[in-house]
């Protein structure tokens, strides 16, 4: 814009002032109409409307059948959302553009000071004015006429000017159009690692069940075979101690006709001796004859046949792994596709 911003360079509160009234996108003053963003923020209707095209390229004008868009301030990075009438939708910074409007007659009631325009410095009275194409540098009248670039194309500084004005414009309006694909690209990245940790936790919960319902399966089973071994455990105990029993009492009767039998040789009257010991040899022998008692087999007491053989279930237990589904391996077949893109 052609109003001579920066007129003042003194420090003074105006050059404080010219600052603060710069657009952020095209890096001039603002041009009416100024809209201000709902982060408090200050655009130029025009760059603030380049900035949503380029964020919202499907978006036609107003009236469209799209709804609205969003684009993000470029001061503070804000997500600004817009509705159907997009950047006209926004309200209008009335304060800043009469701010503008008296900078404005400020700057042209002083008069211009030396040394503030840029001065050749081959040709110290000549004022840079004219822009050499072939060597891409300002210049003054005189260096063409007479000087360096005098065989060099040269062109109106003001044209050059506004044509690189508005070809940085272009790049920052690029700039920040892929700022918010970047953004767009991290949010749905985050996304995507949110929702990997939801489905990991909740495979890991069915991971878990599914472990919980087989140890409590094979704990069941456990059980049941213990019991069945403690009741054969039963079985033989009660039988052999019932045998022990048994062989107790058949000795216990040995031992009453060992004591029985001791006492009558102690007897030395041949008469009374020869009155019981008939009868008590008689004794002595059917005992040791009869009543013999009940024996158990060779490895009674083995329990070989409740042996378990478990090895085919830890070879299923050690082949558990997961079986990813064939349509599942597609998906990141052409993830990785796109991440080549």
């Amino acid at each position: 814009m052609d109003f001579q911003a920066g007129i003042l360079r003194d420090g003074s509160p105006m050059e404080s002032l010219e600052k603060q009234l710069i657009c952020p996108i095209c890096l001039e003053m603002f041009s009416k109409p100024v809209v201000i963003l709902p982060c408090q923020h200050n655009l130029c209707r025009k760059c603030a409307n380049d900035v949503f095209q380029a964020a919202n390229p499907y978006w036609q004008s107003r009236g469209s059948v799209i709804s609205g868009g969003r684009f993000r301030c470029p001061s503070c990075r804000h997500e600004v959302l817009l509705d159907r009438h997009g950047v006209y939708g926004l309200q209008r910074n009335l304060l800043v553009e009469n701010i503008i409007d008296i900078y404005k007659q400020e700057c042209s009631s002083r008069p211009l000071k030396k040394g503030e325009h840029p001065m050749c410095k081959e040709h110290e009275d000549e004022r840079i004015n004219i822009y050499c194409v072939t060597c891409e540098v300002p210049t003054c009248s005189m260096c063409k006429v007479f000087g360096s670039h005098k065989d060099c194309e040269v062109a109106p500084l003001q044209t050059v000017f506004q044509g690189q004005k508005t070809e940085l414009n272009n790049c920052i309006s690029m700039l920040v159009a892929g700022n918010d694909r970047i953004q767009t690209i991290i949010s749905q990245l985050e996304d995507s690692c949110r929702s990997t940790e939801e489905n990991s936790e909740a495979a890991k919960r069915e991971l878990c069940t599914r472990f919980d319902a087989l140890a409590a399966l094979l704990e069941e089973k456990k059980s049941e075979l213990l019991q069945r071994i403690t009741r054969e455990q039963g079985d033989k105990t009660g039988f052999v101690q019932g045998l022990i029993r048994q062989y107790k009492e058949q000795l216990e009767k040995s031992s009453r006709l060992v004591e029985t039998a001791i006492q009558a040789m102690e007897e030395t009257g041949g008469a009374a001796f020869l009155m019981n010991a008939k009868q008590l040899i008689k004794t002595i022998v059917e005992a040791s004859k009869g009543g013999r008692l009940e024996k158990i087999e060779h490895g009674y007491e083995s329990m070989d046949t409740f042996s378990v053989s478990l090895d085919h279930l830890a070879e299923a237990v050690c082949a558990l792994d997961f079986n990813p589904a064939e349509e599942d391996e597609e998906y990141f077949d052409g993830e990785e596709e796109e991440v080549e893109e």
